[in-house]
Protein backbone atom coordinates (compact mmCIF):
# COMPACT_ATOMS: atom_id res chain seq x y z
CA UNK A 1 0.00 0.00 0.00
CA UNK A 2 0.75 3.80 -1.09
CA UNK A 3 0.27 5.65 2.09
CA UNK A 4 0.38 9.37 2.11
CA UNK A 5 -0.70 11.60 4.89
CA UNK A 6 -0.98 15.07 5.58
CA UNK A 7 1.43 16.15 3.26
CA UNK A 8 2.46 20.12 3.46
CA UNK A 9 4.38 21.72 0.34
CA UNK A 10 5.38 25.40 -0.04
CA UNK A 11 7.42 27.47 -2.52
CA UNK A 12 9.83 30.08 -1.33
CA UNK A 13 8.74 33.58 -2.97
CA UNK A 14 11.06 36.55 -2.87
CA UNK A 15 8.64 38.37 -0.78
CA UNK A 16 9.37 36.49 1.96
CA UNK A 17 5.59 34.73 2.65
CA UNK A 18 5.45 31.16 1.09
CA UNK A 19 3.25 30.06 -1.53
CA UNK A 20 1.29 26.88 -0.41
CA UNK A 21 0.29 24.85 -2.73
CA UNK A 22 -0.19 21.15 -1.42
CA UNK A 23 -2.00 21.46 1.94
CA UNK A 24 -3.12 18.33 3.93
CA UNK A 25 -2.96 15.81 1.07
CA UNK A 26 -4.20 12.44 2.18
CA UNK A 27 -4.67 9.15 0.40
CA UNK A 28 -4.16 5.32 -0.10
CA UNK A 29 -3.33 3.67 -3.24
CA UNK A 30 -3.20 -0.38 -3.47
CA UNK A 31 -1.30 -2.52 -5.88
CA UNK A 32 -3.17 -2.56 -8.79
CA UNK A 33 -4.95 0.93 -8.75
CA UNK A 34 -4.56 3.82 -11.01
CA UNK A 35 -5.50 7.28 -9.06
CA UNK A 36 -6.38 9.51 -11.29
CA UNK A 37 -5.87 13.31 -10.12
CA UNK A 38 -8.11 16.27 -11.67
CA UNK A 39 -8.12 20.10 -11.18
CA UNK A 40 -7.89 23.33 -12.83
CA UNK A 41 -4.53 24.43 -13.78
CA UNK A 42 -2.45 26.35 -10.50
CA UNK A 43 -4.32 23.66 -8.43
CA UNK A 44 -1.13 21.87 -7.50
CA UNK A 45 -1.07 19.05 -9.22
CA UNK A 46 2.01 19.00 -11.10
CA UNK A 47 3.27 20.45 -7.31
CA UNK A 48 2.15 17.13 -5.94
CA UNK A 49 3.71 14.74 -8.74
CA UNK A 50 6.94 16.54 -7.66
CA UNK A 51 6.37 15.82 -3.87
CA UNK A 52 5.35 12.37 -4.30
CA UNK A 53 8.32 11.33 -7.13
CA UNK A 54 10.79 13.01 -5.16
CA UNK A 55 11.52 15.68 -7.55
CA UNK A 56 10.97 18.68 -5.27
CA UNK A 57 13.73 20.88 -5.83
CA UNK A 58 14.13 24.75 -4.75
CA UNK A 59 12.35 26.74 -4.11
CA UNK A 60 9.85 23.87 -3.01
CA UNK A 61 10.02 22.77 0.32
CA UNK A 62 8.16 19.59 2.09
CA UNK A 63 7.22 20.79 5.13
CA UNK A 64 5.50 18.35 6.93
CA UNK A 65 3.81 14.77 6.22
CA UNK A 66 4.23 10.92 5.66
CA UNK A 67 4.53 9.14 2.32
CA UNK A 68 5.15 5.50 2.93
CA UNK A 69 5.62 2.21 0.32
CA UNK A 70 5.23 -0.65 1.69
CA UNK A 71 6.25 0.79 4.94
CA UNK A 72 9.47 2.22 3.12
CA UNK A 73 9.48 6.28 3.95
CA UNK A 74 9.89 8.18 1.01
CA UNK A 75 10.59 11.65 2.35
CA UNK A 76 13.06 13.29 4.13
CA UNK A 77 11.93 16.25 5.81
CA UNK A 78 15.38 17.22 7.52
CA UNK A 79 16.04 18.18 4.28
CA UNK A 80 12.72 19.34 3.19
CA UNK A 81 13.39 16.76 -0.01
CA UNK A 82 12.19 13.41 -0.90
CA UNK A 83 14.31 10.15 -1.16
CA UNK A 84 18.03 9.59 -2.20
CA UNK A 85 17.85 9.55 -5.92
CA UNK A 86 19.05 5.51 -6.03
CA UNK A 87 15.56 5.06 -5.38
CA UNK A 88 13.82 6.56 -8.20
CA UNK A 89 12.90 4.54 -11.04
CA UNK A 90 12.63 1.45 -9.21
CA UNK A 91 10.16 2.62 -6.04
CA UNK A 92 9.02 5.21 -7.51
CA UNK A 93 9.34 7.15 -11.38
CA UNK A 94 7.82 10.26 -13.01
CA UNK A 95 6.68 10.15 -16.68
CA UNK A 96 6.91 13.96 -17.25
CA UNK A 97 4.33 16.93 -18.26
CA UNK A 98 6.47 17.56 -21.16
CA UNK A 99 7.33 14.20 -22.47
CA UNK A 100 7.95 15.20 -25.94
CA UNK A 101 10.65 17.98 -25.13
CA UNK A 102 11.83 15.80 -22.24
CA UNK A 103 15.21 14.20 -24.92
CA UNK A 104 18.05 16.07 -25.27
CA UNK A 105 18.48 16.37 -28.95
CA UNK A 106 21.59 15.78 -29.46
CA UNK A 107 21.54 12.28 -27.66
CA UNK A 108 20.83 9.19 -29.26
CA UNK A 109 17.93 7.14 -27.06
CA UNK A 110 20.60 4.91 -26.33
CA UNK A 111 22.25 6.91 -24.31
CA UNK A 112 19.35 7.84 -21.97
CA UNK A 113 18.36 3.76 -22.10
CA UNK A 114 22.00 3.55 -20.37
CA UNK A 115 22.28 6.35 -18.27
CA UNK A 116 19.34 5.82 -16.32
CA UNK A 117 19.70 2.10 -15.76
CA UNK A 118 23.29 2.10 -15.13
CA UNK A 119 22.39 5.32 -12.73
CA UNK A 120 19.80 4.01 -10.93
CA UNK A 121 20.49 -0.51 -11.42
CA UNK A 122 23.44 -1.51 -9.31
CA UNK A 123 25.29 -4.39 -11.44
CA UNK A 124 24.42 -3.41 -14.77
CA UNK A 125 26.38 -3.24 -17.57
CA UNK A 126 25.48 -1.21 -21.23
CA UNK A 127 25.03 -4.39 -23.11
CA UNK A 128 22.34 -5.55 -20.75
CA UNK A 129 20.96 -2.67 -20.49
CA UNK A 130 20.89 -2.29 -23.85
CA UNK A 131 18.69 -5.68 -24.13
CA UNK A 132 16.57 -5.13 -21.44
CA UNK A 133 15.29 -1.79 -23.18
CA UNK A 134 14.86 -3.34 -26.92
CA UNK A 135 12.70 -5.84 -25.15
CA UNK A 136 10.65 -3.77 -23.96
CA UNK A 137 10.44 -1.89 -27.09
CA UNK A 138 9.25 -4.31 -29.04
CA UNK A 139 6.44 -5.08 -26.31
CA UNK A 140 5.11 -1.90 -27.04
CA UNK A 141 5.84 -2.16 -30.83
CA UNK A 142 8.35 -0.51 -31.51
CA UNK A 143 11.00 -0.93 -33.26
CA UNK A 144 14.39 -1.53 -31.91
CA UNK A 145 16.10 0.31 -34.24
CA UNK A 146 14.47 3.43 -31.85
CA UNK A 147 17.91 2.99 -30.08
CA UNK A 148 19.85 4.51 -32.83
CA UNK A 149 18.03 6.98 -33.56
CA UNK A 150 17.75 10.77 -32.47
CA UNK A 151 14.65 12.19 -30.79
CA UNK A 152 13.95 14.78 -34.11
CA UNK A 153 13.89 10.95 -35.97
CA UNK A 154 10.89 10.05 -34.30
CA UNK A 155 7.26 11.08 -34.68
CA UNK A 156 5.77 12.83 -31.87
CA UNK A 157 3.87 9.38 -30.52
CA UNK A 158 6.80 7.96 -31.16
CA UNK A 159 9.13 9.89 -28.71
CA UNK A 160 6.20 9.91 -26.07
CA UNK A 161 6.16 5.85 -26.12
CA UNK A 162 10.09 6.03 -25.70
CA UNK A 163 9.96 8.42 -22.67
CA UNK A 164 7.14 6.38 -21.32
CA UNK A 165 9.84 3.05 -21.73
CA UNK A 166 12.56 4.77 -20.17
CA UNK A 167 10.37 6.00 -17.03
CA UNK A 168 9.42 2.39 -16.69
CA UNK A 169 12.24 0.87 -17.50
CA UNK A 170 13.46 -0.35 -14.03
CA UNK A 171 9.31 -1.54 -13.26
CA UNK A 172 8.45 0.85 -10.57
CA UNK A 173 6.55 0.05 -8.03
CA UNK A 174 4.25 3.71 -8.21
CA UNK A 175 4.81 5.29 -11.53
CA UNK A 176 3.62 9.29 -11.96
CA UNK A 177 1.57 10.43 -14.95
CA UNK A 178 1.52 14.22 -15.29
CA UNK A 179 -0.65 15.02 -17.97
CA UNK A 180 1.19 12.91 -20.27
CA UNK A 181 -1.26 13.06 -22.89
CA UNK A 182 -1.40 17.04 -23.04
CA UNK A 183 0.08 17.73 -26.01
CA UNK A 184 -0.65 13.94 -27.99
CA UNK A 185 -3.62 13.41 -30.76
CA UNK A 186 -6.56 11.51 -30.19
CA UNK A 187 -5.05 8.68 -31.78
CA UNK A 188 -1.39 9.15 -29.79
CA UNK A 189 -3.49 9.62 -26.64
CA UNK A 190 -5.60 6.13 -27.22
CA UNK A 191 -2.08 4.50 -27.87
CA UNK A 192 -0.28 5.63 -24.84
CA UNK A 193 -3.58 4.70 -22.78
CA UNK A 194 -3.52 1.17 -23.90
CA UNK A 195 -0.28 1.44 -23.32
CA UNK A 196 -0.33 1.80 -19.49
CA UNK A 197 -2.99 -0.56 -19.43
CA UNK A 198 -1.05 -2.98 -20.77
CA UNK A 199 1.96 -2.62 -18.45
CA UNK A 200 -0.44 -2.62 -15.47
CA UNK A 201 -1.95 -5.85 -16.65
CA UNK A 202 1.52 -7.36 -16.99
CA UNK A 203 2.66 -5.99 -13.67
CA UNK A 204 5.32 -4.13 -14.79
CA UNK A 205 4.33 -1.31 -12.84
CA UNK A 206 2.71 -1.83 -9.64
CA UNK A 207 0.53 1.36 -9.44
CA UNK A 208 -0.25 4.45 -11.17
CA UNK A 209 -1.23 8.00 -10.49
CA UNK A 210 -2.36 9.84 -13.39
CA UNK A 211 -2.71 13.77 -13.51
CA UNK A 212 -4.36 15.15 -16.25
CA UNK A 213 -6.95 18.05 -17.01
CA UNK A 214 -9.47 15.17 -19.09
CA UNK A 215 -12.16 13.99 -16.63
CA UNK A 216 -13.15 11.77 -19.59
CA UNK A 217 -9.80 10.63 -20.17
CA UNK A 218 -9.68 9.47 -16.51
CA UNK A 219 -12.81 7.64 -16.41
CA UNK A 220 -11.36 5.55 -18.72
CA UNK A 221 -7.94 4.61 -17.25
CA UNK A 222 -8.41 4.86 -13.75
CA UNK A 223 -10.35 3.24 -10.80
CA UNK A 224 -10.07 6.03 -8.22
CA UNK A 225 -10.59 9.76 -8.83
CA UNK A 226 -9.60 12.60 -6.78
CA UNK A 227 -10.21 16.48 -7.20
CA UNK A 228 -7.86 19.26 -6.27
CA UNK A 229 -8.56 22.16 -5.89
CA UNK A 230 -6.34 25.09 -4.29
CA UNK A 231 -3.65 22.17 -3.09
CA UNK A 232 -6.25 20.38 -1.87
CA UNK A 233 -7.88 16.74 -2.65
CA UNK A 234 -11.65 17.78 -2.05
CA UNK A 235 -13.00 14.75 -2.93
CA UNK A 236 -11.71 10.94 -3.53
CA UNK A 237 -13.26 7.79 -4.17
CA UNK A 238 -14.09 5.27 -6.79
CA UNK A 239 -14.39 7.00 -10.08
CA UNK A 240 -18.33 5.98 -10.75
CA UNK A 241 -19.01 6.92 -7.65
CA UNK A 242 -17.34 10.64 -8.25
CA UNK A 243 -18.26 10.92 -11.24
CA UNK A 244 -22.36 10.01 -11.17
CA UNK A 245 -22.83 11.30 -7.66
CA UNK A 246 -20.14 14.30 -7.22
CA UNK A 247 -20.25 15.44 -3.14
CA UNK A 248 -17.95 18.53 -3.21
CA UNK A 249 -19.50 21.87 -5.03
CA UNK A 250 -16.29 22.32 -7.27
CA UNK A 251 -16.34 18.67 -8.39
CA UNK A 252 -20.31 19.23 -9.80
CA UNK A 253 -18.70 22.53 -11.24
CA UNK A 254 -15.85 20.27 -13.01
CA UNK A 255 -17.66 18.38 -14.16
CA UNK A 256 -20.72 20.88 -15.46
CA UNK A 257 -17.78 22.23 -17.35
CA UNK A 258 -17.72 19.16 -19.96
CA UNK A 259 -19.04 20.29 -22.76
CA UNK A 260 -20.93 17.53 -24.93
CA UNK A 261 -21.29 17.44 -28.67
CA UNK A 262 -24.69 18.51 -28.66
CA UNK A 263 -27.08 21.27 -29.69
CA UNK A 264 -28.05 21.42 -26.14
CA UNK A 265 -25.00 22.10 -24.76
CA UNK A 266 -24.61 25.58 -27.03
CA UNK A 267 -27.23 27.00 -24.24
CA UNK A 268 -26.11 25.69 -21.16
CA UNK A 269 -24.35 28.35 -18.70
CA UNK A 270 -21.28 27.19 -17.43
CA UNK A 271 -20.91 28.51 -13.28
CA UNK A 272 -17.71 29.35 -11.78
CA UNK A 273 -16.52 28.73 -8.85
CA UNK A 274 -14.59 31.00 -6.01
CA UNK A 275 -10.95 30.39 -7.16
CA UNK A 276 -7.67 31.95 -5.11
CA UNK A 277 -7.76 35.60 -6.82
CA UNK A 278 -11.33 35.60 -5.38
CA UNK A 279 -10.36 34.29 -2.11
CA UNK A 280 -7.55 36.94 -1.64
CA UNK A 281 -9.64 39.88 -2.33
CA UNK A 282 -12.05 38.89 0.16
Amino acid sequence: MLEVRDVNAQYETRYGAPNWTVRNVSFDLAPGQVLGIAGESGCGKSTLAAVLSSNAAPSLNIMSGTLKMEDKPLLNLSEHRGVPPDWRGTIVSLLPQRALNALNPTSRISSFVTDVVMEHANGVTKSQALDQAASRLMELGLPTDVLNAYPHQLSGGMRQRVVTVISTLLNPDLLIADEPTSALDVSSQKALILLLKQMMNEKLISRTIFISHDLALLSNIATHLAIMYQGEIVETGPVESVVRSPQHEYTQKLLNSLLEPTTEARERVLRTHRGITQEAAR
